[in-house]
């Protein structure tokens, strides 16, 4: 038994209260009776029990219960090992005794339950899925079962693994559990791998020339002697497939490619091999900078194409020409470009997860844009509040110069159980943006709908912007499709409404059949004036239906099978009807002082026809706009990148002169030679260190200056941290999954250096053996031992677990009794003694004779 004390600086308080009862007590110590030093001695032991409850004490008793915690590693190394886990476990639940409990927990990078810890646990359940099994955090694992255990009680954790910890420091952790009643053992568990090939290297030059043969070398380990098929990729295009024999042990390949890729190229080396054990380990990446003249992407949107690579002809610049519908999803390649021109590009063809990568191609590396006006462009195009919006120096929202129609927009929005997830999410996204996109006065309705309307938000005029959000933020996804009700319904509450211009929206992912006709509901709407646009999303939308609804409401139809592309559309649906965005009355731009751009209109500027409204953005450096004060060409530095928003069209149409002017080839070539970035001649030395960590080496000395960014190929902006070594050396942390990222170096003068670095799959898939002197390392700092035999987890424990008891309640319990003694005592003990001690004396004292006695005594006499 130990006796122990949770405050002791509570204990402090019997300094100053033993100096005042010395005082009491020096001071009338000659004058106390013994009643009072009794009554004294009572009150310091009262006080002093107080005191010492305040701080808590308590003692241990023996506890005779044991606990016994399995821990299965179930990461990526060791699957296919749980069977011989669950075997040891069971062999040796046969030696529990009553007083045990056994609890079973599993890990990988987090731990989760199996079973809870209970005297009741004879064999080990089905073992559950586990989601992430790409790292091995044991110390984490041990931490938390160390947290879920009765600390009072005997405890002896059993660790279940092959010893190759990817994350976390285990031996940090189980160094903690020193004089402490839990100790570790572990269990050695192997894989038993008869088949596997792992390239475990790929490498390419860190920079290249355009034309020049270029060295891709592999390296592959293989457990056995077998045939494989090389591939080698060049931005995700095979160059090369190749039949090779692997021996036992390690395997070079090298394989000279003379590139046509120009900028950021990826190279991708995959070893594939027939009943291959790991299929993780089986790829890796490889980025080369090729050094080439400038290159430009041109996107198009309409089915015409368009006319700029026709004006700019041949030059030093390449470009390249696509359609909108074929941008690329990856980061890798837009950086092969310099520069991108979206010609009369929707919105609704590019979706926010590609205009998100084009925005980060910017912004951090330098990446030129520029956008082109025309009858999909800007905010027809749907660009309200999208990544493309934010990069431009032109706003979408065309604001307070036009005199605007007066609108009632209705959106219907399906709700069904099968809009449920990041359909419904982007659906509100959707609806909220065509909200922001109304005026204040302007007529709103929302019609959620399953197998009946909800009216969200009640048709009228729009007066609280904010619980408008709200209402729309509050929808969520059940039920079956019914469209006909709610799209009659929405018919009904805008049609005798007297605005200009009465639109409807429908959007759903499912099918519905009604015997009501929807010929008569959509001709009775356009007689008043209504019209209706649909949206069929995925591939269970009844597309027949919704095109033909679209066709008889005089509005469009929007096919979408990226879910990312609708609040793009609904924000151009917005627009399209609540502005009057296309200014089409020929005048003359007015040209503002601006360098390299005012070269071209010394002979003085020709007419225009029409253009898009736009708002200019306050940094923005607008070099021509309209008589109505609207930006015609307007150009600012977003991020690293310089972008350009030019409003009216390249075919001519709305041009007019300027497509017959002498300068407008030179005028497409100053926008693209304004858009090209300045880049960093001298490349940064970029080395791994592993764990995330890239040292960054800069010979001018300025590695404190430097701005650094790291983006995956998803244009997701990777968090970062930044360790000035010298005046030479950063080092660069960077929390990523295995893939490809890209770093954005750029100096003081803004001056760009691109790289590319494949972080490649994790130590979980490497061909390694089980690491036996760590888990040797784990039992002796846990004061265990390796078990072999399942019944030693069972054993008798060398230490014996406690139960604290406090005695505060005792003390408190022994100072009320004492108080009550000092009541007593003060109470009756001394009156009460006293008084029957005088009595005492009156009765054997002698009888005083009075005077009167006296006489009485001589008349007796006489």
């Amino acid at each position: 038994m130990d006796l122990r004390i949770e405050y002791p600086v509570a204990l402090l308080i019997l300094i100053p209260l033993f100096v005042y009862f010395f005082w009491i007590w020096r001071r009338h110590r000659q004058q106390w009776s013994k009643i009072y030093l009794a009554v004294f001695a009572i009150r310091v032991l009262t006080v002093g029990a107080l005191v010492f409850a305040l701080a808590n004490p308590f003692i241990f008793l023996p506890n005779e219960k044991e606990q016994i915690v399995y821990l299965i590693d179930r990461s990526a190394s060791i699957q296919g090992a749980d069977d011989a886990a669950v075997q040891f476990i069971n062999e040796g639940l046969a030696g529990k005794e009553n007083h045990q409990e056994v609890g079973i927990y599993s890990f990988a990078e987090s731990i989760q339950t199996e079973t809870l810890l209970s005297s009741e646990v004879d064999v080990v359940p089905e073992l559950s899925p586990v989601t992430a099994n790409d790292e091995t955090d044991i110390g984490k694992a041990l931490q938390l079962v160390s947290g879920i255990t009765d600390r009072q009680k005997a405890t002896r954790v059993i660790l279940l693994s092959d010893g190759l910890e990817t994350k976390g420091n285990v031996l940090e952790e189980v160094s903690r559990f020193a004089n402490s009643n839990v100790t570790v053992d572990v269990v050695p568990l192997t894989k038993a791998v008869l088949h596997d090939a792992v390239i475990e290297s790929f490498t390419s030059p860190q920079v290249a020339f355009d034309g020049e043969a270029q060295q891709l070398i592999t390296e592959v380990s293989s457990s056995v002697r077998t045939n494989a098929s090389l591939i080698l990729y060049e931005n995700d295009a095979v160059i090369h497939r190749e039949e090779v024999t692997l021996e036992e042990g390690k395997n070079r390949f090298t394989y000279s490619h003379r590139g046509s890729s120009q900028g950021l190229v990826k190279y991708e080396a995959m070893i594939q091999v027939e009943n291959d054990a790991v299929l993780e380990n089986n790829k890796l990446t490889s980025v080369t900078t090729v050094e080439a003249p400038p290159k430009v992407l041109i996107v198009y949107g309409d089915e015409k194409g368009t006319a700029i690579d026709d004006i700019i002809g041949e030059s030093t610049v390449g470009y390249d020409v696509i359609a909108a519908s074929d941008l690329p999803s990856s980061l890798s390649s837009y950086l092969a470009y310099n520069a991108i021109i979206f010609d009369n590009v929707p919105g609704h063809l590019v979706g926010e997860a590609k205009m998100t990568v084009i925005e980060q191609a910017v912004k951090h590396f330098g990446v030129g844009f520029m956008m082109v006006g025309g009858e999909n462009s800007f905010g027809l195009g749907g660009y309200f509040k999208t990544p493309i919006e934010e990069l431009l120096p032109v706003e979408m929202e065309v604001q307070g110069k036009h005199q605007l129609p007066t609108l009632g927009l209705a959106l219907v929005i399906d709700r069904s159980g099968s809009m449920m997830g990041s359909k419904m999410e982007l659906a509100k996204e959707a609806a909220a943006r065509s909200i922001e996109l109304l005026r204040d006065g302007d007529t709103l309705g929302v019609i959620a709908f399953d197998g009946i309307p909800w009216e969200v938000i009640e048709t009228g005029v729009l007066k609280d912007r904010k619980d408008a959000l709200d209402k729309v933020s509050s929808i969520s996804a059940n039920g079956g499709t019914e469209i006909y009700t709610s799209l009659e319904l929405a018919y009904k509450n805008l049609q005798d409404l007297p605005l200009q211009r009465k639109h409807i929206i429908l959007l759903t992912d499912g099918q519905s059949a009604t015997n009501a006709s929807y010929e008569d509901l959509l001709a009775a709407g356009l007689e008043k004036n209504v019209t209706l646009s649909t949206v069929a999303i995925g591939s269970d939308a009844d597309r027949t239906l919704l095109e033909e609804l679209s066709l008889l409401g005089s509005g469009r139809f929007y096919d979408v099978t990226d879910a990312t592309m609708i609040p793009s559309i609904l924000s151009r649906e917005t627009a399209m009807i609540s502005r009057t965005y296309i200014e089409d009355n020929p005048f003359y731009p007015t040209v503002y002082q601006a360098d390299h751009w005012n070269a071209l209109f010394e002979g003085g500027v020709p007419q225009m026809n029409a253009y898009i409204g736009t708002t200019a953005k306050g940094m923005a450096n607008v070099i021509a706009e309209s008589e109505k004060e609207d930006p015609i060409l307007a150009q600012w530095q977003y991020g690293l990148g310089t972008t350009i928003a030019f409003t009216s069209d390249s075919a001519g149409a709305w041009a007019g002169d300027w497509a017959r002017w002498q300068e407008w080839r030179p005028f497409w070539q100053t926008a693209i030679a304004e858009m090209l970035p300045s880049y960093h001649e001298v490349a940064y030395d970029i080395q791994s260190q592993g764990n995330g960590n890239y040292l960054i080496t800069d010979s001018s000395n300025e590695a404190a200056f430097l701005n650094i960014a790291a983006i995956n190929e998803q244009g997701e902006n990777l968090p970062i941290e930044i360790d000035v070594l010298s005046a030479a050396k950063v080092r660069v942390t960077v929390d990523s999954d295995p893939g490809l990222i890209f770093f954005s170096i750029a100096n003081k003068e803004q001056q760009i250096y691109q790289s590319g670095i494949y972080v490649p799959y994790g130590d979980e898939y490497a061909a390694k053996p089980t690491n036996t002197a760590l888990l040797e390392k784990i039992a002796e700092l846990g004061n265990g031992k390796v078990l072999e035999d399942p019944k030693e987890a069972f054993r008798t424990f060398t230490h014996q677990g406690f139960e604290s008891k406090s005695i505060a309640h005792w003390l408190l319990f022994i100072a009320m009794l004492l108080f009550f003694a000092d009541i007593t005592l003060r109470r009756f003990g001394g009156t009460i003694i006293p008084r029957f001690k005088q009595k005492k004396k009156e009765i054997q004292a002698e009888p005083v004779e009075t005077n009167v006695g006296k006489v009485l005594k001589q008349m007796k006499k006489k």
